[in-house]
């Protein structure tokens, strides 16, 4: 005799055979349990978090016109000849280390061709092909293929084509839609006019025009949903009704099958309706509880693991195959910081706490030093940039600074003994220190290590990111009277008050000087 999960797996695949107005006839199993319904709410909501939070970044990019953050229709390039800064803010944590070109790529109905130009040697660049899954399933640029000229083929799961002449590589996606992500380095201000000739160079077109040949029928007119807001997305049981429109693109992977049986059970999946009004009150309390014990499980993911290190970045991202079914982990890189690269390719050292484990906070001054030979081993660049919290984006400031990177190096101040202390506080150091220095807002943040095409001793980690530590001065309090600004010091023998009361005297000195 068949058990439940047995018989729903096989109404399943039978269902998937039907012509599709056939296949919307399941719903929450209404004999759910609420501890069963809460059980699979949460699993359910760690597993689809990236899937939700990546339809919010694409909608805002390739259909929501009104939008500001609007780039193109679906695969269709556009290049943005500049960084991210603060007024970026559909993806967080972003890089404003290299301009980014974007490509939302459609490949219901043929694949497409991407152009690279021949990008000179110690320029680095590179595409990120990113799935509805969130994983970095593919990459063209310095490390994966070179700097030489090419032309890669990205084709759907449904394509069975042979690999046309003048192709260099076809890549497969395992969804209909992925995300290309492109990154260009730029060295300076100076530099911009230099990327715009290689972005330039970038083209994208279907795979019929590439070989001059008709068209194929266009697919299905969709109609996109407007997504949740980041916030709506943590609490509202619609997050499931749109997790359920965004896996009609993303056929079940044979590794998955067990699972996303177990979600339909509560009406998630493609071609089910979710809807929490036909659930008991008491399944619907459920599934709130399941969504904010996912977000419980988060919380101690990213404190036990990540803030201890005995997870990394690398470990958060990558291929299907890397992740392994590792779903908080995939769940903990969509919230931190979306779109992050593999660690073949980039590694993430992040602070989100000082050297005695307290979170980060404009209130208190940090040092990063790097000793003589201790910089970051890249064959690219490295970066360390600072985002406010809650919104995890780029604190704007009045240096417009967002990070301190490697191709700025000739400009920094360097210690007596040839090596490098960053400064990251809220008040501006001394003035012969402000090229050190990474402005910070008055209250949280978390600053982010970036190495782009580590070397292995970064890899296998003989390289170790030093601690940022928190100094013992505390910073300068200003008051506003009479249209003066008056500097308050620690009171002498207070803690640390001799040795950081001269070191605001030097500050005050400084300040007055300029």
């Amino acid at each position: 005799m068949l058990g439940r999960r047995s018989f729903l797996m096989i109404l399943a695949l039978f269902a998937a055979a039907l012509p599709a107005p056939l296949t919307a006839v399941r719903a929450a199993d209404q004999t759910l349990s609420p501890e069963e319904a809460r059980a699979i709410a949460k699993e359910a909501y760690i597993y689809g978090f990236p899937l939700v939070d990546n339809y919010r970044v694409q909608y805002s990019y390739f259909v929501d016109k009104s939008d500001p953050e609007y780039k193109a229709p679906w695969n269709t390039l556009f290049n943005t000849a500049r960084v991210y800064t603060p007024e970026d803010k559909a993806i967080q944590t972003p890089n404003s280390d290299t301009p980014y070109s974007f490509v939302g790529a459609d490949l219901r109905a043929e694949p497409l061709v991407f152009t690279v130009p021949a990008v000179e040697t110690g320029r680095y660049y590179s595409l990120q092909f990113i799935d509805q899954y969130t994983f970095n399933f593919a990459y063209v640029g310095s490390r994966a293929t070179g700097n030489e000229a090419g032309k890669f083929l990205l084709a759907g799961p449904g394509w069975k084509g042979e690999t046309p002449p003048g192709i260099k590589q076809v890549i497969r996606s395992e969804t209909d839609f992925a995300f290309v992500l492109y990154r260009t380095q730029l060295f300076d201000s100076a530099d911009i006019d230099n990327v715009k000739k290689i972005q330039a160079g970038y083209a994208v077109e279907p795979l019929s025009r590439f070989l001059g040949q008709p068209a194929p029928p266009a697919p299905a007119t969709i109609d996109f949903p407007k997504p949740l807001t980041r916030e709506e997305q943590k609490a509202s049981p619609e997050f499931f009704d749109e997790l359920n429109f965004i896996l009609q693109f993303s056929p079940t992977h044979p590794s998955e099958t067990e699972i996303r049986a177990r979600f339909a059970d509560l009406g998630i999946g493609p071609d089910i309706t979710f809807d929490p009004d036909t659930l008991s009150p008491e399944q619907q309390q459920a599934v709130k509880d399941g969504m904010a014990e996912a977000w419980a499980a988060f919380d101690d993911f990213k404190k036990n693991e990540l803030e201890t290190g005995k997870k990394t970045s690398g470990d958060t991202v990558g291929t299907r195959e890397h992740l392994n079914g590792d779903y908080i982990a995939r769940m903990s890189a969509a919230v931190l910081g979306i779109y992050g690269n593999s660690k073949e390719e980039a590694l993430y050292p992040i602070y989100f706490t000082d050297d005695q484990q307290q979170p980060l906070t404009g209130a208190n001054r940090y040092t990063l030093r790097f000793g003589p030979d201790e910089l970051p081993p890249v064959n690219a660049f490295w970066s360390l940039t600072l985002y406010e919290l809650p919104e995890s984006l780029l604190y704007a400031n009045p240096l417009n600074r967002y990070l301190i990177n490697s191709p700025m190096l000739p400009g920094l101040k360097r210690d007596a003994d040839g090596g490098i202390t960053l400064r990251i506080q809220h008040d501006s150091p001394a003035a012969d220190e402000d090229a050190n220095w990474l402005p910070a807002p008055s209250g949280p943040f978390f600053t982010a290590m970036r190495l782009y095409w580590p070397k292995q001793e970064a890899l296998d980690g003989q390289w170790k990111a030093p601690p940022l530590q928190k100094s013992n001065c505390p910073p300068v309090r200003r008051m506003h009277h009479d249209d003066e600004i008056r500097v308050l010091f620690p009171r002498a023998g207070a803690r640390g008050g001799g040795r950081c009361a001269g070191a605001n005297r030097r500050q005050r000195r400084a300040r007055h000087a300029r």
